[in-house]
């Protein structure tokens, strides 16, 4: 294997990281094997034209990641006892709609060497309670991401939280009171149903997310707020147009209507319409989270308030309730921000989800279901009641996550049977391809796939 040679443009950061995470890549996609001896470091730095300590360097941090073992005048070679961890389908949520583990594990690796920075730099403060609203850096580095894609934001302004849903419970605590009505789609993340139900609230389900739909809503009923995922919607897919998002900030403008936009989703889109809070931002209660674009792990989230009053008031309530997000983890993501990982997380978590959904597209048929090209779910129509009750339990097991319509229904039922399909988690792609063809082989020998085209 002396005659590697690896291509360093594809990898940030300085040099002997560069090739820390070359060598990663080239272990985990297999190009060196259990055992295999790798290139002398003398040699390596010759080929690359670098100072033989970067390569030293290197290969040191690797040693770290456990995926190396130097072996004295021997030389390094790939460690035979790597332990891969597999997750399964017991050890984690099915349910939940999770964004794809990229292949290469650039997310851990990034990971580590991201905490092993911000504990050398900022320790002290990583290792204690937070301010309310969270760290003056992190909420800056906030600001910084809402600005960039259209949202004019002072850091004053910023909220971290403890994940979306934490947000959310945050906001609807902060502006509604038991009894008020919300305004919704039809279908809706299962998240806000169950706060709904916990703090009183009334939702109100729109035919259609229209500036029109919203105006007839307001005046049937003193709607509080409005809530709406603008972009690739869970869990119809749904991606509201430009003119519709300037129809509902007109409405809300008139009505003086607080809005609640949950882009879970927004940063996986390579070309989404303007947010609604770049309309109306002095109504809107914009969300970005971490959650649906690189790892529900991270636990952070970063709320816009409409102005600085209302950001103390989130302030406080967060710090009532869970005191506040992960520090080293709001760290982490902070220095991300900062120094371009974070857009390189996203883009490998985009390009994962356009594999998958062309996988989708291949074996399920392209005009079987609704979906975005840069997401990870499905929105897959099915008429026939008794196969969407029946197809998780089918397909238990297998990695693939189904989710029927009833428990995304405004009410808890709806005339329209559909099944929300996640292909993301950590399942690999071989396996979701098998399980693709398994559902596949359910809905043809039910006779679904002349029943439901999606047009």
């Amino acid at each position: 294997m002396s005659n590697w040679i690896p291509e360093l443009s594809r990898f940030s950061g300085p040099k002997y990281l560069a090739v820390a995470d070359a060598l990663t890549d080239a272990i985990h996609c297999g190009y060196f094997k259990p055992g295999n001896r790798l290139p002398p470091q003398r040699e390596l730095a010759d080929t690359l034209g670098f100072d033989l300590t970067t390569i030293t360097r290197a290969y040191e941090l690797a040693r770290e990641r456990g995926l190396i073992v130097g072996r004295g005048r021997a030389g390094s070679f790939v460690r035979e006892d790597r332990a891969v961890a597999t997750a399964t389908p017991a050890q984690y949520d099915e349910a939940m709609n999770c964004p794809p583990l990229p292949a290469g594990r650039s997310l851990s690796t990034a990971f580590a060497d991201t905490v092993r920075t911000c504990l050398a730099n900022e320790a002290e403060a990583a290792f204690h309670y937070q301010r309310p609203g969270g760290a003056s850096h992190v909420r800056e580095a906030g600001a910084q991401l809402l600005s960039r894609i259209g949202i004019a934001t002072y850091a004053d302004q910023v909220i971290v939280t403890a994940g979306g849903q934490n947000a959310l419970h945050g906001v609807l605590s902060t502006i509604a009171k038991p009894g008020d009505h919300v305004a919704c789609g039809r279908f809706v993340y299962p998240g806000l149903r169950s706060l709904a139900l916990r703090l009183g609230l009334n939702l109100v389900a729109l035919p259609e997310m229209t500036g029109d739909a919203l105006a007839e809503a307001c005046r049937s009923k003193a709607i509080r707020a409005l809530y709406v995922v603008p972009t690739n919607d869970n869990p119809t897919t749904e991606t509201i147009s430009a003119e519709n998002r300037r129809q509902i900030a007109d409405v809300a403008r008139r009505e003086n209507l607080p809005i609640i936009e949950d882009d879970a989703y927004g940063l996986l889109a390579a070309n989404p319409p303007p947010p609604i809070a770049s309309l109306v931002p002095d109504l809107c209660w914009y969300i970005a989270s971490t959650s649906k674009v690189i790892s529900p792990a991270l636990r952070v989230a970063f709320v816009r308030c409409p102005n600085v009053g209302q950001s103390m008031q989130l302030g406080a309530e967060m710090h009532e309730t869970v005191v506040m997000a992960p520090p080293i983890n709001a760290a982490v993501v902070a220095h991300w921000l900062g120094n371009g990982t974070f857009d390189r997380l996203v883009q490998d978590t985009r390009a994962e989800a356009a594999w998958r959904q062309a996988a989708a597209r291949e074996i399920l048929g392209s005009g079987t279901f609704a979906s975005q090209p840069e997401g990870y779910h499905l929105w897959l129509r099915m008429p026939d009641g008794s196969l969407a009750a029946h197809l998780p339990v089918l397909m238990r097991n297998t990695g693939l996550g189904l989710a029927p319509s009833e428990g995304f229904a405004v009410g808890g039922h709806s005339d329209q049977q559909a099944m929300r399909v996640s292909l993301g988690g950590p399942i690999g792609r071989s396996a979701l391809s098998a399980a693709l063809r398994a559902l596949d082989a359910f809905i043809c020998s039910s006779g679904e796939r002349e029943l439901n085209p999606i047009v």
